[in-house]
């Protein structure tokens, strides 16, 4: 890092100029050395400050991407290829502007003499609390390579996993905003000329006829307020879903959904599973792993759970007490925890179970597809039954009488 500084001489006289180091305490050091009284030191901001800003928006780093990235370094690092050099020739060929960025300033701390994992830290957005102490426990244990290599097994599973979530649920998302926007039209364009024959005939018609018609003319009028209060609502809950109230009731809520519930519940043992076993096999402690995990688990209600057994193992318990005391942790998964700590397999066990659990969430996720396939058919065929039955039978049965 550079430092623009300002300091006195030993004849009084003031000095400007930038040094190079890795803390500003680093560079009032260097600046005593060479007989200079440090007045003030500040990190000068860099040229591709503000092009990381923008790109750090508009661009981001996801989980392929991280997932290249961590396949990439392990292969370079196996072949004996320095750090520094390894990042910098990733940082070349990658086509994210926002990770070539990172990339570079990585290569620039490493260089400087900062550990990997600490020039990883400092990019708390791109690289999580899980990544960095896998990689801190390989620098430490001097099995770097083989810490990125879980890593890399590790973040690939994960995205297998939400692979197959995003998969399951972009099908139903389309056709329901499909079918919702074709309704909108209809509702908004077509219900009203259809139903002003029915209006000029003056003749007696169900209430249920009567509450389309009105619906039609108030759409074909106030579409545009309707539109807006939608738009508006739609963006307000998502709003509300960032916020920490809002993320912790629709966590709760997600979890009480029917088929849902259970479907995101081994999500969560999955996640729990695999990422803790990944963090023991990487020599992290018990205690520090459970609360790295509580962190990436995805859901408070778990968090809390993994943190209060975290806390239970630290004072000299086990884990699987505080599973078995709650109903989101199947019974199962609790007692293959204590045979795990009983026998000292406990990261064997966790694997197999994030295995099992990974299957479970891979056939529910197919057989959601399933599910969701006639409950569609079923909607949609509720509201053309109700067009048919409240407009176009009046319309026949008038016309059959005249």
């Amino acid at each position: 890092m550079k430092f623009v500084f300002k300091g006195k001489d030993k004849d009084g006289q003031i000095r400007e100029g930038v040094v190079e180091a890795m803390s500003e305490e680093a560079g009032a050091r260097i600046l005593e050395k060479n007989g200079l009284v440090p007045i003030s030191i500040i990190r000068r901001k860099e040229p591709l400050a503000l092009l990381k800003g923008f790109s750090s928006i508009w661009e981001g780093v996801n989980q392929r991407e991280q997932l290249v990235f961590f396949q990439q370094l392990s292969t370079l690092i196996e072949g004996r290829m320095p750090i520094v050099s390894s990042l910098r020739t990733i940082a070349e060929q990658t086509e994210n502007q926002y990770l070539r960025i990172i990339l570079r300033e990585m290569g620039d701390d490493v260089d400087d003499g900062m550990s990997l994992s600490d020039a990883m830290e400092k990019h708390p957005k791109v690289f999580s609390s899980l990544t960095i102490n896998m990689l801190r426990a390989g620098e430490v244990s001097g099995t770097l390579q083989k810490s990125i290599s879980v890593i890399s097994n590790n973040i690939e599973k994960n995205y297998q996993l939400a692979s197959k979530i995003k998969g399951a649920l972009y099908y139903p998302m389309f056709v329901l905003l499909v079918a919702f926007i074709i309704g909108f039209l209809v509702i908004t364009f077509v219900l009203p000329k259809i139903t002003l024959m029915i209006k000029d005939l003056h003749v007696p018609i169900p209430w249920y006829t009567a509450a389309l018609i009105a619906i039609g003319d108030f759409m074909s009028a106030y579409w545009w307020a309707v539109l807006l209060v939608l738009v508006g609502t739609i963006i307000g809950l998502i709003y509300y879903a960032q916020t920490e109230s809002g993320k912790k009731e629709w966590e709760l809520i997600l979890l009480k959904i029917p088929v849902i519930g259970k479907l995101a519940k081994n999500i969560y043992i999955t996640r729990f599973a695999e990422n803790l076993s990944a963090l023991l096999d990487g020599g992290i402690p018990v205690v520090r792993a459970l609360l790295i995990v509580s962190d990436v688990i995805g859901n408070q209600v778990f968090e809390k759970i993994v943190r209060r057994a975290a806390e239970e193992v630290k004072t000299g318990g086990t884990m699987s007490t505080v599973f078995m005391r709650t109903n989101e942790f199947p019974p199962m998964v609790s007692q293959m925890i204590r045979i795990g700590e009983e026998t000292g397999t406990l990261s064997d066990v966790l694997g197999s179970t994030g295995k099992f659990y990974n299957q479970e969430v891979d056939t529910m996720t197919r057989n959601l597809t399933s599910l969701i396939e006639p409950i569609l058919i079923v909607f949609l065929g509720i509201g053309v039954g109700i067009l048919v039955v409240g407009v176009l039978m009046p319309i026949y049965n008038i016309a059959g009488q005249l």
